[in-house]
């Protein structure tokens, strides 16, 4: 622990310079020149070295930790020497809860009341961090801490993840992380994942074919990250923050990992439930006097599921397991590498098993491509799923499980992730080891927690006080209570009493033991919203009702309406009114009221440009659009991409292939829809133009393209089907080469670059107006609207 002897006044950050006051010597050499020697900055003596594992997308009853059937031994070993939390709380979704654990703060205060891309302009649902709400990475890096983060970072607002930013909510911008590996948004391909380091784009170090996965590659980053900066400043210590996609969808892990488990889930999920039940009893941690909750009745019963299906769903579970295990194994090695440097027993570890409850964005069935479900879309039959059963958790897949394992790894609690209403959504376990500052062993702590816990503990555990100021701004308090209090203490009183819980409306009160619940929605299934009003709440008195399984709200009707009124006080307070159960309209940046990076009907690009999300380029989906690319072709013909926008899992490309231009649309991995010139694009500067008919009366619906150079038709094909929302979460859009998956089989990633000079792109959306041509005159037109 750290002792009360620092001097230095850390509640101003960064830490005012001190000005020499003495005699000031006209010359150096002179026998009274003095000057104090410059002191490095560091934090207070005794402050530890801290490292956050957060897991993504794992409920309560995942990992074997908690009684989970996800074998976990380095988590095991981890809270053996240390402690569990059993009622550690998150807020049901990933950018809210990493938001809230990365500045101690509620999510609703710090912006980040929903997923980034579904920002608003209400002020708790901007995604924009307020800047009275430092994060912790930047009050430690103020008062002298080494910082990195390593894997998922889903907290930059949409507008603002282009490759010009800005870049004051990325992590080495305004995060306070001096250090970034990793990805930016809520998933991605692990085997081809979209990675930054601090700001730059740069490519996975090898394919999936030569054995990369992006776990194991940002492990290897964040060891040689902390080898070096133990090597170079030992005497000041670091802040980790290490965030595997794991086990966010898609679940992508290699064979081996998944064939463990073979066989192991063939009983189905509601007999998983009741083994993992029993295994949590027998642990700890939960109590002996606790029930399992009943599944909903919108989860179909494993006995009642097709039998030709389960096959295909006991291997989806597999490789949900498999995955787990393959990050556990990655965060061992961190922890060996601590080890090896002889600085792990003074090193602040907080593994918290999930960033919410299990995820049932995969549907009654799973899925083997995540985008289907994501853009509402059910073309996948039992039958074909089943073909695809050896191809689960591999490069070809983008695959996610069906609810009823969301549900089984939320045991014993009832519900999933953005269900903030039931522990299911916010209860995840949570280890804590530090052998130099906690006298315990293999012990469990019930106090009630929160994620906007983990802050003021760290502080506490460092010497560091809250700052006042952080940038000449003044900083509002920190929400949540730091959990030093229980480290030594099993029985100590708990500090955290009261927390309000929401999310997509689902909404929650814990007070004191008792909880006051309502779901208004459910994950997996699309519905007409209730009028709030119309929601019925539930009761439950978590002294005697561990698992929320005895609803007391016809007997108790005064309790409830007290916590009613505490739920509706909190939420004033912390910025979640008002209420927001749109869905569909929030993807709308216009009806949502955040900024978009693009507000024309027509967009100029440059060859080079790249690694352009989704939200920075026009949309062009449901609707008529053209592609026009002026292009220089050498005498040998032309090979490679002009544009590709997403990947292998849905996307489309304008390219070359045989001398020829080609336009590829990929519908969800299921149809590439070709169209083809038939002859090649000539030598020299020239116009390669691709235009698409859309036939209208809905969404997702065909259409007509057509090629054509300077202007002159070179060939026409059907395109049948289009994706009506999003092509995909992590692909990009890229001029002059493919930066993912390819779009089409045509060509790999190495060969897609375009073998000629692309000049400019222009996209253009509706019909053709300008006769298949663009003159200089229009794309100056288009040039100048964009200043």
């Amino acid at each position: 622990m750290v002792e009360e002897t620092d001097k230095i006044q850390r509640s101003v950050l960064p830490i005012p310079d001190r000005t020499h006051v003495g005699l000031t010597t006209y010359d150096a050499k002179d026998p009274e020149t003095k000057f104090p020697p410059i002191k490095p900055l560091r934090p207070p003596d005794g402050a530890p070295n801290v490292l956050i594992v957060l897991m993504d997308d794992a409920g309560f009853g995942s990992s074997s930790a908690f009684g989970g059937p996800c074998q976990t031994p380095t988590f095991e070993k981890l809270a053996a020497n240390g402690l569990k939390y059993t009622r550690f709380h998150t807020t049901a979704l990933c950018s809210p809860t990493r938001a809230a654990l990365l500045t101690g703060r509620n999510h609703h205060s710090a912006g980040m009341g929903c997923i980034t891309e579904m920002a608003t302009s209400a002020p708790g649902y901007t995604s924009v961090l307020p800047k009275n709400k430092a994060p912790l990475a930047m009050t430690l890096k103020l008062n002298g801490y080494a910082t990195a983060q390593f894997g998922k970072c889903h907290e930059v607002p949409v507008w603002q993840t282009s490759p010009m930013g800005p870049f004051d909510s990325w992590p080495t911008g305004g995060g306070g992380f001096e250090y970034f590996y990793g990805f930016i948004g809520g998933e991605t391909n692990q085997y081809d994942p979209a990675l930054y380091e601090g700001t730059i784009p740069v490519d996975p170090p090898r394919t999936a074919e030569e054995g990369y996965h992006f776990t194991e590659d940002m492990t290897d980053k964040a060891i040689a990250w902390v080898r070096q900066q133990k090597a170079l400043m030992p005497d000041k210590p670091f802040f980790i923050y290490f965030a595997p996609g794991a086990t966010h969808a898609p679940h992508h892990v290699p064979k081996e990992w998944a064939d463990k488990y073979k066989g192991q889930f063939d009983q189905g999920w509601d007999k998983l439930r009741e083994e993992t039940f029993a295994r949590q009893k027998k642990l700890g941690v939960v109590r002996q006097t606790a029930e399992l909750t009943k599944r909903p009745k919108s989860i179909p019963a494993w006995d009642e599921v097709d039998p030709k299906i389960k096959p295909v769903l006991a291997r989806q579970m597999e490789v949900y397991a498999g995955f787990m295990g393959h990050a556990d194994h990655q965060v061992g090695r961190l922890i060996a590498a601590l080890k090896d440097l002889e600085v792990l027993d003074d090193t602040l570890v907080y593994v918290i098993v999930g960033d919410n409850g299990a995820s049932a964005e995969g549907g009654p069935q799973g899925t083997f491509n995540e985008s289907i479900h994501l853009n509402g879309l059910d073309v996948e039959t039992p039958e074909f799923l089943m073909q695809r059963i050896a191809q689960f958790g591999g490069p070809e897949a983008y695959n996610h499980y069906a609810v009823g394992w969301a549900h089984a790894m939320d045991t014993p609690y009832q519900w999933t992730k953005q269900v903030a209403s039931h522990w299911g959504g916010t209860r995840n376990g949570a280890i804590v080891h530090w052998p130099n500052g906690i006298k315990a062993r293999n012990e469990i702590r019930s106090q009630f927690c929160h994620v906007i816990d983990v802050a003021p503990t760290i502080l506490e555990a460092a010497g560091i006080p809250e700052p006042n100021i952080v940038n000449s701004i003044q900083q509002s308090p920190m929400e949540g209570a730091s959990m030093l209090y229980s480290f030594d203490d099993a029985k100590a009183p708990e500090r955290h009493e009261t927390q309000y819980f929401e999310m997509f409306c689902n909404r929650g009160i814990y007070h004191k033991g008792w909880s006051a619940v309502t779901r208004h929605s459910t994950p997996f299934i699309l519905e007409a919203m209730p009028a709030f009003d119309k929601d019925v709440w539930e009761l439950y008195d978590g002294s005697k009702d561990w698992t929320q399984a005895h609803d007391l709200s016809k007997e108790m009707p005064e309790k409830l309406h007290e916590l009613q009124r505490l739920w509706l006080i909190e939420a004033a307070k912390y910025n979640v009114l008002p209420l927001d159960d749109r869905r569909v309209e929030r993807f709308n940046p216009d009806m949502a009221g955040r900024p978009t990076l693009v507000k024309r009907t027509s967009q100029l690009l440059f060859g080079g440009m790249g690694r352009l999300s989704e939200n920075s380029v026009v949309v062009m989906k449901n609707k008529s659009f053209s592609i026009t690319a002026e292009v220089e072709t050498p005498e040998q013909g032309a090979e490679g991409v002009i544009l590709a926008q997403g990947g292998a899992f849905g996307g489309l490309s304008l390219y070359a292939k045989g001398g020829k231009a080609k336009f590829a649309y990929n519908f969800f991995g299921l149809q590439v829809f070709t169209v083809e010139a038939g002859q090649a694009i000539p030598a020299g500067k020239h116009q390669v133009r691709m235009e698409f008919a859309y036939d209208g009366g809905g969404l997702a619906q065909g259409g007509v393209g057509t090629l054509y150079y300077d202007g002159r038709k070179v060939g026409e094909g059907r395109i049948k089907r289009t994706v009506p929302m999003m092509f995909s979460c992590d692909e990009t859009t890229d001029v002059g080469r493919e930066s993912g998956t390819p779009v089409t089989p045509d060509y790999e990633r190495k060969t897609s670059v375009f073998t000629g000079k692309i000049h400019w792109v222009q996209i253009d959306l509706g019909k053709d107006d300008h006769d298949h041509f663009i003159s200089p005159e229009e794309r100056l037109r288009v040039a100048m609207a964009r200043q």
